[in-house]
């Protein structure tokens, strides 16, 4: 796995991922930038929701759940400090689908966060407190 990150101007760059797709990140006006692409330590919180929300669906649908959507929301709590590091990440899901188990999806959240997710895996690892819950949204 690889990716090239090119310093575009100020305090923006762009990544190319090994799999031939762009992201731009920038900073700030404050940090020099011109807010044009989004903030590397948010591309963090974007690949746990990623990893987490990916490992969820997959396990769900493996299960025979009849999930119709599932969304991440990702909130990270720094040290205020530098490095300014993440000290909690957490994942609030709202999964929709009709008839879905609560235990099901319950289950699907707790095997991601202890067995797949290389994401939060990863940095559980390094010390951020990694916590989860969720929501079941009833389909009509």
């Amino acid at each position: 796995m690889e990716t090239k990150v090119r310093w575009i101007e100020n305090v923006m760059f762009l990544a190319e991922t090994g799999s031939g797709h762009g992201v731009v990140m920038d900073g700030s006006p404050e940090g020099g930038g011109r807010n044009m692409g989004a903030r590397p330590m948010e591309m963090m919180l974007v690949s746990v929701g990623g990893c987490s929300s990916y490992d969820v669906v997959s396990i769900l649908r493996k299960a025979r759940q009849p999930i119709t959507s599932c969304e991440a929301e990702v909130t990270g709590k720094r040290v205020d400090a530098v490095p300014a590091v993440f000290e909690s990440i957490h994942l609030h899901f709202k999964i929709r689908g009709k008839g879905l188990n609560p235990t099901q999806v319950e289950r699907a959240i707790e095997l991601s966060a202890e067995k797949y997710c290389s994401a939060s895996i990863m940095l559980k690892k390094a010390g951020v407190a990694i916590s989860h819950d969720f929501e079941i949204l009833e389909d009509e």
